[in-house]
Protein backbone atom coordinates (compact mmCIF):
# COMPACT_ATOMS: atom_id res chain seq x y z
CA UNK A 1 0.00 0.00 0.00
CA UNK A 2 1.53 3.69 -0.85
CA UNK A 3 2.26 5.36 1.68
CA UNK A 4 1.25 8.76 1.00
CA UNK A 5 -2.00 8.24 -0.63
CA UNK A 6 -4.20 11.55 0.00
CA UNK A 7 -1.63 13.54 1.21
CA UNK A 8 -2.24 16.49 -0.91
CA UNK A 9 -3.07 20.16 -0.97
CA UNK A 10 -7.34 20.40 -1.87
CA UNK A 11 -7.51 21.75 -4.86
CA UNK A 12 -10.13 24.11 -3.38
CA UNK A 13 -7.22 26.18 -1.32
CA UNK A 14 -5.68 26.92 -4.88
CA UNK A 15 -8.99 28.54 -6.00
CA UNK A 16 -9.25 30.77 -2.91
CA UNK A 17 -5.41 31.90 -3.52
CA UNK A 18 -6.17 32.41 -7.08
CA UNK A 19 -9.28 34.61 -6.46
CA UNK A 20 -7.25 36.97 -4.35
CA UNK A 21 -4.83 37.73 -6.64
CA UNK A 22 -7.61 38.53 -9.47
CA UNK A 23 -8.82 41.14 -6.86
CA UNK A 24 -5.45 42.69 -6.78
CA UNK A 25 -4.35 41.74 -2.88
CA UNK A 26 -1.63 39.69 -4.06
CA UNK A 27 0.43 41.75 -6.23
CA UNK A 28 2.73 43.23 -4.07
CA UNK A 29 4.82 42.39 -0.95
CA UNK A 30 2.57 44.67 1.42
CA UNK A 31 0.00 44.52 4.13
CA UNK A 32 -2.69 42.44 1.71
CA UNK A 33 -5.65 45.28 1.79
CA UNK A 34 -6.11 43.92 5.92
CA UNK A 35 -5.67 47.66 7.65
CA UNK A 36 -2.66 49.48 8.42
CA UNK A 37 0.57 48.38 6.84
CA UNK A 38 2.39 45.51 7.77
CA UNK A 39 5.09 45.28 10.37
CA UNK A 40 8.82 44.77 8.02
CA UNK A 41 8.49 41.69 9.92
CA UNK A 42 5.14 40.42 8.38
CA UNK A 43 6.67 42.20 4.67
CA UNK A 44 7.08 39.04 2.43
CA UNK A 45 9.15 39.84 -0.26
CA UNK A 46 11.18 37.65 -3.19
CA UNK A 47 13.91 35.06 -3.02
CA UNK A 48 17.15 36.14 -5.16
CA UNK A 49 16.45 34.89 -8.33
CA UNK A 50 19.73 33.38 -9.17
CA UNK A 51 19.34 30.60 -6.76
CA UNK A 52 15.13 30.30 -6.31
CA UNK A 53 13.37 31.75 -9.58
CA UNK A 54 10.08 30.66 -8.28
CA UNK A 55 7.42 33.19 -7.18
CA UNK A 56 6.61 33.67 -3.30
CA UNK A 57 2.77 34.32 -3.33
CA UNK A 58 3.00 37.58 -0.64
CA UNK A 59 -0.68 36.99 0.51
CA UNK A 60 -0.65 32.65 1.21
CA UNK A 61 -2.04 31.14 4.00
CA UNK A 62 1.49 31.51 5.89
CA UNK A 63 2.21 34.93 4.82
CA UNK A 64 -1.50 35.27 6.46
CA UNK A 65 -0.71 33.41 9.55
CA UNK A 66 2.43 35.70 9.68
CA UNK A 67 0.85 38.83 10.08
CA UNK A 68 -1.90 37.61 12.38
CA UNK A 69 0.96 36.56 14.81
CA UNK A 70 2.39 39.91 14.49
CA UNK A 71 -0.62 41.82 15.38
CA UNK A 72 -1.17 39.79 18.14
CA UNK A 73 2.16 40.19 19.36
CA UNK A 74 3.25 36.89 19.19
CA UNK A 75 6.96 37.84 17.27
CA UNK A 76 8.57 34.56 18.07
CA UNK A 77 5.54 32.40 16.17
CA UNK A 78 5.51 35.17 13.18
CA UNK A 79 9.11 34.46 12.75
CA UNK A 80 8.92 30.66 12.46
CA UNK A 81 6.08 30.58 10.20
CA UNK A 82 7.64 32.94 7.76
CA UNK A 83 10.15 30.32 7.61
CA UNK A 84 7.19 28.90 5.14
CA UNK A 85 5.75 31.97 3.93
CA UNK A 86 9.25 33.17 2.84
CA UNK A 87 9.59 30.65 0.46
CA UNK A 88 7.86 29.83 -3.33
CA UNK A 89 5.33 27.13 -2.66
CA UNK A 90 3.18 25.18 -5.33
CA UNK A 91 -0.24 26.71 -6.28
CA UNK A 92 -2.76 23.88 -6.51
CA UNK A 93 -5.03 24.47 -9.73
CA UNK A 94 -8.87 24.15 -8.45
CA UNK A 95 -11.42 22.58 -10.75
CA UNK A 96 -13.93 25.61 -10.87
CA UNK A 97 -11.77 28.06 -12.58
CA UNK A 98 -8.45 26.84 -13.96
CA UNK A 99 -8.10 29.68 -16.72
CA UNK A 100 -8.84 32.47 -14.13
CA UNK A 101 -6.47 30.75 -11.48
CA UNK A 102 -3.59 29.97 -13.97
CA UNK A 103 -3.63 33.39 -15.37
CA UNK A 104 -3.72 34.81 -11.89
CA UNK A 105 -0.81 33.18 -10.46
CA UNK A 106 1.04 33.41 -13.48
CA UNK A 107 0.32 37.06 -14.06
CA UNK A 108 1.83 37.92 -10.65
CA UNK A 109 4.68 35.81 -10.67
CA UNK A 110 5.65 37.55 -13.78
CA UNK A 111 5.14 40.69 -12.57
CA UNK A 112 7.84 39.70 -10.05
CA UNK A 113 10.33 38.37 -12.84
CA UNK A 114 9.83 34.86 -11.38
CA UNK A 115 8.55 31.37 -12.60
CA UNK A 116 5.21 30.29 -11.32
CA UNK A 117 4.63 26.79 -9.91
CA UNK A 118 1.83 24.92 -10.70
CA UNK A 119 0.46 21.72 -9.48
CA UNK A 120 -2.23 19.85 -12.07
CA UNK A 121 -4.48 17.82 -9.45
CA UNK A 122 -7.76 17.06 -11.60
CA UNK A 123 -7.58 13.46 -12.89
CA UNK A 124 -10.82 11.28 -13.14
CA UNK A 125 -11.07 8.53 -10.14
CA UNK A 126 -8.61 11.09 -8.16
CA UNK A 127 -6.70 9.29 -5.09
CA UNK A 128 -8.80 6.41 -4.76
CA UNK A 129 -11.75 7.84 -2.98
CA UNK A 130 -9.02 8.38 0.14
CA UNK A 131 -9.02 12.27 1.53
CA UNK A 132 -8.33 13.85 -1.61
CA UNK A 133 -10.89 11.88 -3.43
CA UNK A 134 -12.16 13.70 -6.41
CA UNK A 135 -11.16 15.01 -9.52
CA UNK A 136 -12.99 15.80 -13.26
CA UNK A 137 -16.00 13.79 -13.58
CA UNK A 138 -14.80 12.35 -17.13
CA UNK A 139 -12.07 12.30 -19.28
CA UNK A 140 -13.62 14.96 -21.46
CA UNK A 141 -14.37 17.03 -18.37
CA UNK A 142 -10.46 16.95 -17.46
CA UNK A 143 -9.36 17.87 -21.25
CA UNK A 144 -11.42 20.62 -21.14
CA UNK A 145 -9.84 21.22 -17.69
CA UNK A 146 -6.39 20.88 -18.97
CA UNK A 147 -7.69 23.58 -21.79
CA UNK A 148 -8.59 25.89 -19.36
CA UNK A 149 -4.61 26.09 -17.55
CA UNK A 150 -3.40 26.19 -20.75
CA UNK A 151 -5.16 29.54 -21.86
CA UNK A 152 -4.75 30.68 -19.10
CA UNK A 153 -0.92 30.20 -18.28
CA UNK A 154 -0.22 31.42 -22.42
CA UNK A 155 3.45 32.47 -22.74
CA UNK A 156 4.09 33.32 -19.36
CA UNK A 157 6.67 30.99 -17.29
CA UNK A 158 5.56 28.22 -15.18
CA UNK A 159 6.39 25.27 -13.95
CA UNK A 160 4.25 22.49 -13.90
CA UNK A 161 3.83 19.30 -11.68
CA UNK A 162 1.71 16.94 -12.93
CA UNK A 163 -1.10 14.70 -11.39
CA UNK A 164 0.54 13.79 -7.78
CA UNK A 165 0.16 9.94 -7.53
CA UNK A 166 -1.77 9.32 -11.15
CA UNK A 167 0.89 7.00 -12.44
CA UNK A 168 1.79 5.04 -9.12
CA UNK A 169 -2.30 4.51 -8.23
CA UNK A 170 -2.06 2.27 -11.71
CA UNK A 171 1.06 0.55 -11.02
CA UNK A 172 0.05 -0.37 -7.10
CA UNK A 173 -3.42 -1.20 -8.24
CA UNK A 174 -5.04 1.62 -5.88
CA UNK A 175 -6.93 2.76 -8.99
CA UNK A 176 -8.87 -0.07 -10.72
CA UNK A 177 -7.21 -1.12 -14.01
CA UNK A 178 -10.19 -0.46 -16.43
CA UNK A 179 -9.51 3.70 -16.39
CA UNK A 180 -5.83 2.89 -17.19
CA UNK A 181 -6.09 3.05 -20.88
CA UNK A 182 -7.98 6.74 -20.14
CA UNK A 183 -5.61 7.55 -17.65
CA UNK A 184 -2.35 7.03 -20.01
CA UNK A 185 -4.05 8.99 -22.69
CA UNK A 186 -5.47 12.03 -20.47
CA UNK A 187 -1.89 11.91 -18.89
CA UNK A 188 -0.15 12.07 -22.58
CA UNK A 189 -2.67 15.02 -24.07
CA UNK A 190 -1.73 17.09 -20.79
CA UNK A 191 1.70 17.16 -21.18
CA UNK A 192 1.43 17.75 -25.05
CA UNK A 193 -0.83 20.64 -24.45
CA UNK A 194 1.27 22.26 -21.97
CA UNK A 195 4.48 21.69 -23.62
CA UNK A 196 2.97 23.48 -26.60
CA UNK A 197 3.51 26.46 -24.68
CA UNK A 198 6.74 28.38 -25.23
CA UNK A 199 7.73 29.01 -21.58
CA UNK A 200 5.86 26.16 -19.34
CA UNK A 201 8.09 22.84 -17.86
CA UNK A 202 5.93 19.68 -17.02
CA UNK A 203 7.49 17.10 -14.02
CA UNK A 204 5.28 13.86 -14.43
CA UNK A 205 4.73 12.49 -10.78
CA UNK A 206 6.70 9.07 -10.24
CA UNK A 207 6.14 8.39 -6.75
CA UNK A 208 8.63 8.50 -4.02
CA UNK A 209 11.94 6.56 -2.32
CA UNK A 210 9.45 4.94 0.03
CA UNK A 211 7.58 2.65 -2.61
CA UNK A 212 10.75 2.23 -4.54
CA UNK A 213 10.47 0.17 -7.55
CA UNK A 214 11.57 1.66 -10.55
CA UNK A 215 11.23 -1.74 -12.03
CA UNK A 216 7.87 -1.59 -11.57
CA UNK A 217 6.57 2.05 -13.00
CA UNK A 218 9.48 3.02 -15.52
CA UNK A 219 7.27 1.42 -18.49
CA UNK A 220 3.75 3.15 -17.00
CA UNK A 221 5.72 6.55 -16.71
CA UNK A 222 6.82 6.40 -20.48
CA UNK A 223 3.42 4.82 -20.97
CA UNK A 224 1.92 8.18 -19.91
CA UNK A 225 4.27 10.52 -22.26
CA UNK A 226 7.43 11.00 -19.87
CA UNK A 227 9.25 11.11 -22.87
CA UNK A 228 7.62 14.53 -24.04
CA UNK A 229 7.57 16.03 -20.29
CA UNK A 230 10.55 18.47 -19.14
CA UNK A 231 11.13 14.78 -16.45
CA UNK A 232 9.45 13.67 -13.49
CA UNK A 233 8.61 14.89 -10.06
CA UNK A 234 9.43 12.90 -6.66
CA UNK A 235 8.42 12.49 -3.08
CA UNK A 236 5.63 14.97 -3.77
CA UNK A 237 3.46 15.57 -0.74
CA UNK A 238 5.70 13.11 1.05
CA UNK A 239 8.56 13.24 3.77
CA UNK A 240 12.07 11.03 2.67
CA UNK A 241 15.57 12.33 2.64
CA UNK A 242 16.33 14.33 -0.06
CA UNK A 243 19.78 12.19 -0.57
CA UNK A 244 16.97 8.79 -0.69
CA UNK A 245 14.90 10.70 -2.98
CA UNK A 246 18.11 11.77 -5.16
CA UNK A 247 19.25 7.92 -5.03
CA UNK A 248 15.46 6.64 -6.09
CA UNK A 249 15.29 9.39 -9.15
CA UNK A 250 18.67 8.43 -10.41
CA UNK A 251 17.35 5.18 -11.02
CA UNK A 252 14.23 5.89 -12.27
CA UNK A 253 16.38 8.27 -14.54
CA UNK A 254 18.28 5.61 -15.90
CA UNK A 255 15.61 3.58 -17.27
CA UNK A 256 13.46 6.47 -18.80
CA UNK A 257 16.16 8.38 -20.94
CA UNK A 258 17.88 10.28 -18.26
CA UNK A 259 15.29 12.28 -17.48
CA UNK A 260 16.14 15.32 -15.44
CA UNK A 261 13.38 15.34 -12.20
CA UNK A 262 12.41 17.54 -9.25
CA UNK A 263 12.68 17.19 -5.69
CA UNK A 264 9.86 17.72 -3.22
CA UNK A 265 11.87 18.69 -0.33
CA UNK A 266 9.11 20.44 1.41
CA UNK A 267 8.93 18.80 5.03
CA UNK A 268 11.52 15.88 4.69
CA UNK A 269 13.77 17.58 6.75
CA UNK A 270 12.93 15.21 9.44
CA UNK A 271 12.99 11.84 7.00
CA UNK A 272 9.83 10.27 7.29
CA UNK A 273 7.85 9.24 10.35
CA UNK A 274 8.97 5.08 11.13
CA UNK A 275 6.20 4.89 14.20
CA UNK A 276 2.16 3.83 14.32
CA UNK A 277 0.40 2.21 11.50
CA UNK A 278 0.56 3.19 7.97
CA UNK A 279 -1.68 5.83 7.42
CA UNK A 280 0.28 7.41 10.20
CA UNK A 281 3.43 7.78 8.40
CA UNK A 282 2.06 9.87 5.39
CA UNK A 283 -1.55 11.31 7.17
CA UNK A 284 -0.21 14.60 9.25
CA UNK A 285 2.57 12.80 10.94
CA UNK A 286 4.20 14.29 14.07
CA UNK A 287 7.88 15.42 14.78
CA UNK A 288 8.35 16.24 11.07
CA UNK A 289 10.45 19.18 9.77
CA UNK A 290 10.89 22.03 7.08
CA UNK A 291 13.36 20.76 4.19
CA UNK A 292 15.95 22.06 1.88
CA UNK A 293 14.72 25.35 0.86
CA UNK A 294 13.52 25.46 -2.82
CA UNK A 295 16.12 26.70 -5.65
CA UNK A 296 17.67 25.38 -8.46
CA UNK A 297 21.10 24.91 -7.24
CA UNK A 298 21.15 21.21 -6.47
CA UNK A 299 23.42 18.13 -5.20
CA UNK A 300 22.84 16.24 -8.16
CA UNK A 301 22.98 17.83 -12.44
CA UNK A 302 20.08 15.71 -12.96
CA UNK A 303 17.93 17.22 -10.47
CA UNK A 304 16.41 20.41 -11.99
CA UNK A 305 14.89 21.89 -8.11
CA UNK A 306 13.94 20.86 -4.97
CA UNK A 307 10.74 22.66 -4.98
CA UNK A 308 8.05 22.78 -2.30
CA UNK A 309 4.74 21.40 -4.02
CA UNK A 310 3.35 20.30 -0.87
CA UNK A 311 2.01 23.85 1.02
CA UNK A 312 4.18 22.86 4.22
CA UNK A 313 1.28 23.46 6.95
CA UNK A 314 -2.21 22.42 5.25
CA UNK A 315 -3.16 19.43 6.15
CA UNK A 316 -3.11 15.66 4.82
CA UNK A 317 -6.51 14.87 5.29
CA UNK A 318 -8.95 14.60 8.71
CA UNK A 319 -6.61 12.25 10.76
CA UNK A 320 -4.58 13.38 14.41
CA UNK A 321 -7.14 16.02 14.86
CA UNK A 322 -6.71 17.86 11.46
CA UNK A 323 -8.62 19.62 9.20
CA UNK A 324 -9.97 18.63 5.59
CA UNK A 325 -6.92 17.47 3.21
CA UNK A 326 -5.79 20.66 1.62
CA UNK A 327 -7.03 23.04 4.84
CA UNK A 328 -4.27 25.91 6.43
CA UNK A 329 -3.25 23.93 10.00
CA UNK A 330 -1.50 26.47 12.24
CA UNK A 331 -0.47 24.21 14.99
CA UNK A 332 1.29 21.83 12.85
CA UNK A 333 2.48 24.38 10.54
CA UNK A 334 4.18 25.97 13.30
CA UNK A 335 5.77 22.53 14.19
CA UNK A 336 7.15 21.81 11.02
CA UNK A 337 8.55 25.00 11.31
CA UNK A 338 10.51 24.55 14.85
CA UNK A 339 11.54 21.24 13.42
CA UNK A 340 13.70 22.32 10.64
CA UNK A 341 16.83 23.54 10.80
CA UNK A 342 16.83 26.55 8.87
Amino acid sequence: MYDSRGARSAARAGAVGAALLLAGCSSGGGSGGDGPAASPQAVITQQPKEADPFWVNPDSNAARQVKAYARAGKDGDAEQIRKIAAQPTGEWIGPENPEQEARGFTEAAQKSDRTALLVLYDIPHRDCGQYSQGGAADGDAYRAWIDGVARGIQDRPATIVLEPDAVLHLVDGCTPARFAEERYDLLRGAITKLKSLKNTKVYLDAGNAGWGRPDQIYQPLQQAGVAQADGFAVNVSNFYSTQDSITYGKQLSAKVGNKHFVIDTSRNGNGPYAGGDPEERWCNPPGRALGETPTTKTADPLVDAYLWVKRPGESDGTCKGGPQAGNWWPAYALKLAQGSQT
